[in-house]
């Protein structure tokens, strides 16, 4: 349709509101309520009132929808003299702080009022005064003084991250932005009202008084501190970064960040930095330390293993070249744990069958499994919320331990730790009618008609083995997901960069593109070394054992991120020579020979894969501390130590390398990347990712361990939290985040064994044994218990061996 804006004809679609098509019309009209990412317009400030030809009185213009034909007017004697009432209105009781405010410089009501306010007050009277400024939250502080009542603060916490802590409390001039009984508003997405606030009233105890707009520098990145790889802004003065906002992308993370991402940065300068390369007898030169490091992986030979983690795609693309091409071993993984094969890894990765992030929003109906979004990738969670909240998608759940999303499930199905695999059979059955009846039929019912339906799982789930992702293949066909526009299967990997690694070669049976292994060996590989390397259990084992050498590690922990402590203590003790890549120093880093500093996610240069398969860029945005150097250039160096050349000597140099190894990356380059990302399934190159040469083994379902549990044994599932692990604990601002050890476990259970809340207890296995608080839910199914994993003391992974156990709870004694 056309409107006429202010003389001029603009383009308008059905359903868009006047703010909106006037803007792409280059017409701007003000706004302080408006937030399209908010939802629906609630028409609140006033501010933004236009002059509609047929229409006798004003009208706000962003809760108007266009008509075809409409004529409208901004810049009437009538709609100057309303939008000036508004602005004077505003300022009536607004504090004159802008010296001193935070925002002044970027503030919006500092614009408008240029630009549409009366230039003058009449009014001499005194204004209302407001305690100032008050701790809203631990990371909040709020001036109410400064508030101009635009809603935008309550609509989030209401509307969006759905916590309705935030309330408009008290009536008339008096009234104002609070919580419940003055509690503090805690909430794993509340950072986001001080990027929404237009004024100054809401602000961040991170960046409160550290710079102002004239001194800083706004640089695009990507966070790369979980799977959501949500676009920021770093907000820079003097070349560090102060600040961390979000950079719209609705393809990736509309717009949103969370707490995690958004004030994780001062960890960049914590003391536990690594800011220089080192050996065990201190800090080294670059030269000694890559010589020490060369030889050490010489000694290994194709008995050398490397694990990779926090990397970008450049780098894992160079560790894998350096194992494969430079050593002769294939032993090359970038998994936490056993991950699908090849051929299954293929068939998940068909672009036919890759839903996007953005499909999400569209969908009739929503399937999760294995994963709760709020831990392992909180945007995902506000997206699925979104998705039922604004089209009524229906979600179904089947995980082993309660999700936040739980609540607004048409179907929340619970199976026991390790019975993934099981329960997909069962749901796949349902859905080509072999069974109506049993535990998955109504989460058959919610997906059966779907129009659109998207499966977000959770790679867990693999560590049962190659059955659960077949049986989520199979429940794809069944619903014929690759032939349905918008429909498909994405992933929530352990780590953030999980597919770029695989794509880029960090696997044991295939290399750069997926392609088979003995593609990406060399003729010494061949010469001295299996065409499948080992896993990262095997890895361990194959250490323990003595058959591997060598091992590097890049920006992986495995004392305190995988399964098995004690079995991980034992496997790096036996390791001849540890090389290790990592950000901070850990337990890890005190065992290996040679310590190299990684980069964070403000200082390195290259490109990250989100799970939905878009490229994106990681801009350096801040100087490197210390004596940190690029990290591909590290591994360049290192290659050349050993005698192999890669050809990379620089950034783009080893790009270029990535894109011409793998098939369906071929052509692109930063400027199609740009500042969105490109998904590559969307391109023409997509069609050179390789076949599966097989339908994929089954596999067989970890089996539990062998025995009789005692009669009081519960099986033990384990998660990751939000706040658990270096994130929280090296930032100052998080640090109140950092979880204890809790044990979850039913009312059932708890009574059975005497407990109550807050006893502290030791959950054994084996001989070994933490210490946790109880924490009674009611949705934890009887029999089960669920410990957190990565905490700094008493950690769940201490207790693992790879597969469900069952573990004893007894109380500790006083």
């Amino acid at each position: 349709m056309t409107i006429v804006v202010d003389g001029r004809e603009v383009g308008a679609t059905e359903g868009e509101m006047l703010h909106d098509a006037a803007k792409r019309g280059d017409v701007e009209i003000p706004v302080f309520c408006y937030e399209p990412k908010l939802g629906d317009p609630v028409g609140a400030c006033r501010m933004c009132l236009v002059e509609i030809e047929g229409v006798p009185k004003l009208q706000t213009s962003c809760s108007t929808p266009a008509r075809d034909g409409m004529v409208v007017h901004t810049r009437t004697e009538q709609v100057k003299h309303a939008q000036s009432a508004v602005v004077e209105f505003l300022l009536v009781n607004h504090p004159l702080d802008c010296p001193v405010c935070d925002k002044g410089g970027e503030c919006p009501l500092q614009d408008i009022t240029q630009g549409w306010g009366p230039g003058k007050s009449r009014f001499t009277d005194q204004k209302r005064h407001f305690e100032k400024p008050v701790e809203l939250s631990p990371l909040v502080a709020i001036d109410r003084e400064r508030c101009i009542l635009c809603y935008r603060c309550v609509r989030f916490s209401q509307e969006v991250s759905e916590d309705s802590q935030l309330q408009l409390l008290d009536r008339g001039d008096r009234t104002f932005v609070g919580t419940f009984d003055d509690r503090p508003y805690v909430d794993p997405f509340h950072g986001n009202i001080t990027d929404l606030c237009p004024v100054g009233a809401l602000t961040s105890y991170t960046y409160r008084f550290r710079a102002r707009p004239w001194d800083i520098e706004q640089a695009g990145s990507v966070c790369t501190l979980c799977p959501s790889q949500c676009n920021v802004s770093f907000t820079v003065r003097d070349e560090q970064v102060k600040r961390v906002i979000a950079r719209d992308n609705p393809d990736v993370d509309d717009g949103w960040l969370c707490d995690r991402g958004r004030y994780g940065f001062e960890m960049f300068a914590a003391e536990e930095r690594v800011s220089a390369p080192r050996l065990r007898s201190g800090r080294a030169a670059w030269d000694d330390a890559l010589a020490k490091a060369a030889a050490a992986l010489k000694a290994g030979g194709n008995a050398t293993a490397a694990i990779v983690g926090d990397a970008s795609n450049e780098e894992g693309y160079l560790v894998q070249r350096i194992l494969r091409e430079a050593l002769g071993s294939p032993h090359v993984e970038s998994r936490v744990s056993r991950g699908p094969s090849r051929d299954t890894l293929l068939r998940l990765a068909q672009p036919e069958l890759s839903a996007k992030v953005r499909d999400i929003d569209d969908a009739d109906a929503i399937l999760l499994v294995g994963s709760d979004p709020l831990h392992s990738s909180p945007i995902l969670d506000l997206r699925i919320r979104k998705a039922m909240r604004r089209n009524g998608a229906k979600l179904a759940i089947a995980t082993d331990r309660p999700t936040t999303l739980d609540g607004g499930a048409g179907a929340a199905i619970r199976y026991a730790p390790g019975g993934a695999t099981p329960f997909l059979s069962e749901l796949a059955a349902c859905l080509r009618g072999d069974t109506e009846h049993g535990t998955a039929s109504s989460v058959a019912e919610v997906l059966k008609d779907a129009e659109r339906a998207v499966i977000v799982w959770g790679e867990r789930i693999c560590r049962e083995g190659e059955g659960a992702t077949t049986a989520l293949l199979d429940i794809a066909a069944a619903l014929d997901l690759a032939a349905k526009e918008g429909s498909g299967l994405l992933e929530i990997p352990d780590l953030t960069n999980a597919r770029g690694l695989r794509e880029a070669g960090c696997l044991p049976d295939a290399g750069p593109g997926v392609t088979e292994t003995n593609a990406a060996l060399t003729p010494l590989s061949v010469a001295n070394a299996a065409f499948v390397g080992k896993s990262t259990e095997e890895i361990r084992e194959a250490l323990e054992s003595g058959e591997l050498k060598t091992l590097l590690l890049f920006g992986v922990d495995p004392l305190r991120d995988f399964p098995d402590t004690a079995a991980w203590q034992r496997a790096l003790a036996a390791a001849d020579h540890l090389v290790v890549f990592s950000s901070f120093e850990n337990a890890t880093t005190k065992m290996a020979d040679v310590v190299f500093p990684l980069e964070t996610h403000a200082e390195k240069d290259g490109t990250v894969t989100h799970p939905d398969g878009r490229l994106q860029r990681v801009r350096p945005s801040a100087s490197h501390p210390g004596d940190i150097r690029p990290n591909w250039g590290v591994l360049a160096e290192l290659s050349l130590a050993l005698g192999h050349d890669t050809g990379v000597t620089s950034q783009p140099s080893a790009f270029a390398a990535l894109t011409e190894a793998v098939p369906f990356y071929d052509g692109i380059d930063d400027a199609e990347i740009g500042g969105r990302g490109v998904r590559w399934q969307e391109r023409d190159a997509a069609s050179r990712l390789p076949g599966a040469s097989g339908a994929g083994s089954p596999g067989t379902p970890r089996e539990r361990e062998p025995g009789d549990p005692a009669p009081d044994a519960l099986m033990l599932g384990t998660y990751r939290d939000l706040w658990a692990g270096p994130i929280t604990e090296l930032n100052p601002p998080l640090k109140f985040l950092q979880p204890r050890q809790r044990v979850e476990l039913s009312l059932a259970d708890a009574e059975r064994l005497g407990l109550s809340n807050g006893d502290e207890v030791k959950v054994g296995e084996n001989g070994s044994s933490v210490l946790a608080r109880v924490q009674i839910r009611e949705r934890i199914e009887q029999g089960v218990c669920f410990l957190i994993e990565g905490t700094a003391e008493d950690n769940a992974n201490g207790l693992l061996n790879g597969s469900p156990v069952a573990v004893t709870i007894e109380k500790a004694e006083a």
